[in-house]
């Protein structure tokens, strides 16, 4: 290959794709050194430098310089320091004599070149669409296969779309119009690539800003969504002028916005609830209809409890518990649902429990402690900051006596928290002691992972994909946590 035939080629290329010229003669040194590969050891390193200007190029060949005595030492990739005239470790570069390229040579690098280029033409234009990642396209089906539909979204520029990103029951035939949502993907081994989906959250989002006005001007904001594609999503909506009603503005008069964005979703039911910062609220909101009794909330865990009638409880979980599901999405809590015949039930133990450490704890007769659980006490905290007046009124007690009882459950109290405190030092020292860092442990924590039983119960991919780590290191850890299992 001749300067001539270089400089032709990359004009060409460079015209005919659209792409720039120095990445064309990056593809093309890159093909050269492969070419050229053949007629050295294939452990050999080669490089190729094209000047842009002349096209004439020249081919390096590379080595390590390194120890002869190094059982490493191989003669065709590394050299000695004498040899080299450099320290060991060094690199160590000589331009060598170009190789004549046969018909093989010059077939092999042509292809080496047109896959680098044809790289380069999609990296091109993928860089063109990243402002308009996860927004919505149209586009025209131009071939269906078994795994993916082929969509042109902009003059010959093509999306996949595969058949899981497709609502459940949906065929698209060639030349059939669709919309979906555009999502830029590293693919392994391909680089970047324009993907098309049907069934993330986006595709309601940008729906309804497509029926909503209020929503591109920033009056009406979507602040969460939950999507179960095909079937139901509950999307959480906030309004930024007091005077406008956002589920009202979403829904359209006499549903026609909603509707709208249903029946292009095949027919997907849309609940539209009112934006919360404060959770329980939020919960309350996103299982309307139903009624909700009664909130317990673990803010450590972010897990609430939640307590509906009887009559309510098929309503709140909906069809194999999509409801309840959907909504735990939405407010990013996990929701735990009982009957309210159950929650008092709970209560009852709880109340009953306390009630029993207050007649240990604090030396109080079974009548006292019942009427300070009935005032609803629920911790030592409670009595140790209760309203003097109301101890007294409550405990039958003089000023003194009920300032001792305030000075003996402050005390519980303190203990009480010792005893916790203990609990989780000894705890942190069990992870720890299985070998994993502060931010390891940190990151357990988040998800519900605080013994060591915990991480025992784990399969080796849920470790792995919880905490970034070897497959070993991870079954080490593993097995050390069950070591307790067959202690005796």
């Amino acid at each position: 290959m001749d300067s001539k035939e270089i400089l032709a080629v990359v004009e060409g290329v460079s015209n005919e794709k659209g792409i720039e010229e120095s990445i064309i003669f990056n593809a093309l040194e890159v093909a050269i050194a492969s070419a050229s590969q053949r007629h050295f050891h294939e452990d050999a390193e080669i490089s190729v430098t094209i000047d842009t200007s002349s096209g004439v190029y020249t081919t390096s060949r590379s080595w390590i310089v390194a120890n002869e005595d190094d059982p490493d030492f191989h003669i065709e990739t590394h050299k000695t320091s004498a040899d080299a005239g450099k320290e060991t470790g060094e690199l160590h570069t000589e331009v060598v004599e170009n190789i004549d390229f046969g018909r093989i040579e010059t077939q092999a690098a042509r292809q080496i070149m047109m896959q680098k280029v044809r790289e380069a033409e999609r990296e091109n234009i993928v860089s063109k669409f990243r402002a308009q990642d996860n927004t919505l396209m149209n586009g025209i089906v131009k071939r269906v296969t078994r795994d993916n539909i082929i969509v042109e979204i902009n003059n010959d520029v093509e999306a996949i779309l595969p058949r899981d990103q497709l609502l459940p029951g949906e065929i698209y035939k060639i030349n059939d119009r669709i919309r979906a949502i555009l999502q830029i993907k590293e693919i392994e081994g391909r680089g970047a690539q324009l993907m098309l989906s049907r069934v993330c959250p986006e595709m309601v989002t940008e729906l309804f800003r497509i029926e909503v006005p209020e929503i591109n001007e920033d009056v009406i904001e979507i602040r969460g969504i939950a999507r179960d594609a095909g079937s139901r999503s509950k999307i959480a909506v906030k309004t930024n002028d007091g005077r406008i009603d956002p589920v009202g503005a979403c829904v359209g008069m006499r549903g026609s916005r909603v509707q709208s964005v249903s029946g292009e979703l095949g027919n997907e039911r849309i609940d539209i609830i009112i934006f919360e910062d404060n959770p329980a609220q939020m919960v309350i909101n996103a299982l309307s209809p139903a009624k909700v009794e009664s909130i317990v909330m673990d803010e450590d865990n972010r897990s609430m409890e939640l307590a509906v009638n009887e009559d309510n409880l098929a309503l709140a979980i909906g069809a194999r518990g999509q409801n309840i599901r959907l909504a735990s999405r939405l407010v990013g809590w996990e929701l735990n649902i009982i009957s309210s015949e159950e929650a008092e039930a709970k209560e009852k133990v709880v109340e009953t429990e306390f009630q029993a450490k207050l007649m240990e704890s604090l030396s109080l007769d079974e009548e006292t402690a019942e009427k300070l659980v009935e005032l609803g006490v629920k911790t030592f905290d409670d009595i140790a900051y209760m309203d003097d007046k109301d101890l007294e009124d409550a405990t039958g007690l003089d000023h003194e006596k009920a300032q001792e009882l305030k000075s003996s459950a402050s005390d519980a109290a303190l203990i009480e928290a010792m005893g916790e405190f203990s609990a989780e030092e000894d705890e942190l020292a069990s992870l720890t002691g299985l070998g994993f860092s502060e931010d390891d442990i940190e990151t357990l924590k988040s998800n519900k992972l605080k013994t060591m039983d915990d991480v025992a119960e784990l399969a080796v991919d849920e470790l792995i994909d919880i905490v970034p780590m070897d497959e070993k290191k991870a079954a080490d850890i593993i097995m050390k946590a069950r070591e307790s299992w067959f202690e005796e």
